[in-house]
């Protein structure tokens, strides 16, 4: 019993915080939100203002919601409509997410889906918007391309990157840790990107951790999940709330004194000890309290030092200071002896992502979302075939019937002709695609190749066999009691080949050929 009350003595803080509102959510208290009649949801701050979200996209505006005229500061065009939504990539405590093509660029993103109605959810919906629409042009963030409101499921989504590597956790579980040349140049790149969000944002991100330190196949790092960053309003202010992975959490965080952005150097020299190493420097096995205890009371954690270099156990010691004010800052870690060592070495990060992660897979997961796309397209509304236009650039070639078209003011008119001809005079002799073949695979570097076969049948959707990758909203063909080779009107083969546009995402069709055959 005398060891229990010790353990409780020495816990007191936590205990303390739990009763108070300071384990939630630093909430304002103007937060609110108004659905109107039209579809649409304002997340209300007094902090950070109205943020209007509707089928069509986010408007943010600063004053308040009494205010009749129109006093957009940013907006974000962005609807559900646009976006051909494919298979859930990962979750979180208050997500889902989603990988999305968007359809009038053709791009592919990361699109976030979070319930509105949920109280705390909301909150973590809120910063991590106003942080994205603040720093939205920032390459160490993940970027953000806007946001909208679905009034069906009560979701708002946001549209973000898709990095095309995957996370710092990752590739733990895949190399098991990760050598120092190769981590002092992700470590320049990821201190550039929070001491962009210390200073310049003042914001301190509280959830820094391997999961959230993204890494794409060109190799550049990306910070990502700002649900429950804090804005702090000069640079000697305080946070006062209890959020966040305890897992990484500073010792004045779990004693819930108030801290500011020497909580995420902690955090991020837990996270690097881990990627260097291979091994949490705690002992997580017995329980979130033990954990605790040992963060606020064992001596701070370093690095072997028969394993690593001097500079690296350095660096580590800088970050894991119990006294938060001895933690250097992001911009003072730039200059740090462990930074220097590596960085005139010939350090090609993209050959060591390419190394992790398949690059033939990561692309052709690609290949097949983008011909699902094409076809969706292709077979879908007449409002939306117009967006196939900016498929092509001026280089981009097509060929078909011994005809080749050079160009998009060429082929676009081209396939349009052939989409009408498809159509049919009226409804009921629509010829749509049934892809019962496809083959993707990557096409030298970062280019895609595809190459589509199938049947038409008159129908009104296009439709795709087996079980590969499907978008929200197509019919399971082995759903149905299709009888495909008595109601195929003709064939089809198709390739393509895609390759990466000016921006992050998006694909352009350089290379296509069309055969039918009735």
């Amino acid at each position: 019993m005398a060891g229990l009350e010790e353990l409780k003595k020495k816990l007191q803080p936590l205990f303390a915080a739990e009763i108070g509102p300071s384990m939630g959510l630093s909430m304002d208290p103007y937060d609110s939100y108004m659905v109107s009649n039209e579809g649409a949801v304002d997340l209300l701050s007094k902090s950070y203002g109205v943020y209007s979200f509707s089928e069509h996209g986010l408007e943010k505006r600063t004053s308040g919601i009494l205010d009749d005229i129109d006093n957009s500061e940013q907006a974000y065009r962005c609807s559900s409509r646009e976006m051909h939504v494919f298979g859930a990539i990962g979750c979180g405590s208050s997500s889902v997410v989603y990988k999305a093509i968007h359809i009038t660029i053709h791009r592919i993103l990361a699109l976030k889906r979070i319930n509105v109605f949920e109280k705390e959810k909301r909150q973590q919906l809120l910063n991590e918007v106003k942080t994205l629409c603040e720093a939205a042009c920032f390459q160490g963030l993940v970027e953000f391309h806007g946001a909208f409101y679905t009034p069906e499921s009560g979701q708002i989504s946001i549209a973000l990157e898709y990095v095309d590597g995957g996370s710092l956790a990752d590739v733990l579980l895949l190399k098991k840790s990760v050598p120092e040349p190769i981590l002092s140049h992700m470590v320049h790149k990821l201190l550039l990107a929070l001491g962009y969000l210390h200073g310049e944002r003042r914001l301190v991100h509280r959830d820094i951790k391997p999961a959230n330190l993204l890494i794409n196949l060109k190799g550049e790092t990306k910070i990502s999940d700002f649900g429950i960053s804090a804005a702090l309003n000069n640079s000697v202010a305080m946070c006062e709330t209890f959020v966040g992975t305890v897992t990484y959490m500073s010792p004045e965080r779990i004693q819930n004194e108030s801290y500011s952005y020497s909580a995420d150097i902690w955090s991020f020299g837990v996270a690097m000890f881990e990627c260097a190493t291979g091994k949490f420097p705690y002992s997580a096995t017995e329980g979130a309290v033990n954990l605790m205890l040992q963060i606020m009371y064992d001596p701070s954690p370093s690095p072997p030092k028969d394993s690593f270099s001097p500079e690296f156990c350095s660096f580590i010691d800088a970050c894991l200071h119990k006294d938060p004010s001895a933690r250097p800052r992001a911009d003072e870690l730039l200059t740090h002896p462990f930074i220097k060592k590596y960085e005139k070495e010939s350090v090609d990060l993209a050959a060591y992502v390419r190394k992790v992660f398949d690059p033939v897979q990561k692309l052709k997961d690609m290949a097949d979302m983008l011909a699902v796309h094409y076809y969706l397209l292709f077979d879908g509304a007449d409002g939306q075939w117009h967006y196939a236009r900016s498929f092509y650039d001026e280089t981009s070639v097509f060929r078909f019937s011994g005809k080749q078209f050079r160009g998009q003011n060429h082929i676009f008119p081209a396939l349009t002709d052939i989409r009408r001809k498809l159509a049919g005079e009226r409804p009921r002799q629509r010829l749509v695609h049934v892809v019962e073949k496809l083959h993707c695979r990557a096409h030298g570097d970062d280019a895609i190749a595809i190459r589509a076969s199938g049947s038409f049948i008159i129908g009104n959707q296009f439709l795709i066999c087996g079980k590969g990758v499907q978008a929200e909203g197509m019919p399971n063909i082995q759903e149905s009691s299709l009888d495909l080779a008595n109601k195929r009107m003709g064939t089809f083969q198709e390739q393509f080949i895609m390759e990466p546009g000016s921006s992050i995402g998006v694909f352009i069709i350089t290379d296509q050929e069309l055969y039918i055959q009735a």
